[in-house]
This record gives C-alpha cells, sequence and structure tokens, in this order.
C-alpha cells in the first residue's frame, strides 16, 4: 500500500494541482516517533561474510517456540530459524529499510548508518556519518572464532536499546538503535573515550521470551520529502 503523508502534515496543496515543489522539506524525523521495546526478545548479531568481512542481522522472537535463535557452546549464535518455516515465529531486520540510528529523539537514518568493525577478536557495532570524524560505538562482541554458520552476539553499550518506531498512532516494522542522549553530547564522549576494552563483551543471549501483546512493525525512510511507504508488519 503505498501513501504519501502529505495529508497527515495538513498540506492540501498537492491535491488542488500545486507543483510537488511547493513542498516543504518534511524529513523522517520530524514523520516518526519511537515506543520501547522488551529488548530481551531480540538478537543483534554479526553475520560472517566472506573471509572478514561481517554485516549487522537483528533477529525478533514473536512467539515462544520454536526459537529463533540458540548460544553454541563456542560462545557464537545458531540463527536456529534457518532450519523452518517462521512466519509469524520470528522476524528478521536485515538491512537499512528494517534499522537504523535515532539520537536524541532524532531520526539520523538518513545522514549515520550502522557497520561492523574487527580488531582482532573483538567486534563492535560503529554509527558513522561521512562529514563527522568522530563515531559512535553502540555495540560490542567477543569473537571466539570465525564460523559461516556461527553468528557473533552484540551487546549494546549503556545508554544504548532497540525501540520501534512510530508513525501517528501505528507501530511500524522498522527498530532504531537509539540513545537519549544530545547527539553533541555523544560525540564529545565517544572522542573522549579510551580504546576498545581488551576483554570485550560477553556473547551470551538471554533465552527468547514471549512476545508483548499488540506487538507490531514498516521500513526505514531516507532523508527527503513526501511519499513515504507504510508497511504495516506481518508476521
Amino acid at each position: 500500500m503505498q501513501r504519501t503523508y502529505l495529508p497527515w502534515l495538513g498540506l492540501t496543496a498537492l491535491a488542488a494541482g500545486a507543483s510537488v515543489s511547493l513542498l516543504p522539506q518534511v524529513r523522517a524525523g520530524d514523520l516518526f516517533s519511537s515506543q520501547p521495546l522488551d529488548n530481551s526478545r531480540f538478537a543483534v548479531l554479526a553475520k560472517p561474510v566472506g573471509r572478514s568481512d561481517w554485516t549487522l542481522l537483528v533477529l525478533e522472537q514473536l512467539a515462544p517456540l520454536p526459537r529463533c535463535w540458540d548460544s553454541r557452546a563456542d560462545g557464537l549464535v545458531d540463527p536456529a530459524l534457518n532450519r523452518f518455516d517462521y512466519t509469524g515465529i520470528c522476524s528478521r531486520y536485515l538491512d537499512s529499510n528494517g534499522y537504523s540510528l535515532r539520537v536524541g529523539q532524532n531520526d539520523l537514518g538518513g545522514s549515520y548508518r550502522l557497520r561492523l568493525q574487527q580488531q582482532g577478536t573483538n567486534l563492535q557495532l560503529l554509527a558513522m556519518n561521512p562529514k563527522e570524524a568522530t563515531e559512535l560505538v553502540v555495540g560490542k562482541g567477543r569473537l571466539s572464532r570465525r564460523d559461516r554458520d556461527g553468528f557473533v552476539a552484540l551487546q549494546l553499550e549503556p545508554g544504548w536499546e532497540l525501540q520501534r518506531r512510530v508513525y501517528g498512532q501505528q507501530a511500524l516494522s522498522h527498530v532504531y538503535f537509539a540513545n537519549a542522549t544530545p547527539l553533541a553530547r555523544l560525540l564529545a564522549s565517544s572522542a573522549q573515550a579510551p580504546g576498545y576494552p581488551a576483554g570485550g563483551a560477553s556473547s551470551s543471549l538471554p533465552a527468547p521470551q514471549a512476545p508483548l501483546p499488540g506487538s507490531q512493525g514498516g521500513r526505514s525512510v531516507g532523508e527527503g520529502p513526501i511519499a513515504l511507504q507504510v508497511i504495516p508488519f506481518k508476521p
């Protein structure tokens, strides 16, 4: 279902035949809010790609069983949902269509991107802006060994949590890596922080629990005006 947000914003000039160029520039941060989530129902994972690369994956447990992921004895995580039809049981958030950054109540999906960086046996989840020298450390993980079928669990840094993107009263299938601290303060703190600790973060994950009533979900939108797609969450 394709829908514009213009009626919601009270802009009727388009319906009267006005040029699109007359419309104000509307950013995602002006359209969306967020709501808290039970983070124990999510796993933030680093998936190995090729010999040295990594990609970010977020899993959500919608139903109690089967489990969407399992911790392995070697410290890695088994993406168990690959072995069954997980429709209605698990949700996957694979790229910037499924997750983005929200800092100090501002949607930064149009300016910041998330990337994974390996330093020895440590992994960092970083938020970076090409125009900003300082990167934000969002999460950390410890790599016990590299296995193409074993994912690395990432633990979010203090102050960071997953939240649901909301448009009006509708929850969307897009999650934020969110921090309530203003961006300027986060950047200043990150610039002064010491290097990545040698110990890294634990790769253990809590067992998935039953979903919260009314758990819902949409998709990311970049910077720019009009014509955004609203997709209600349908597991």
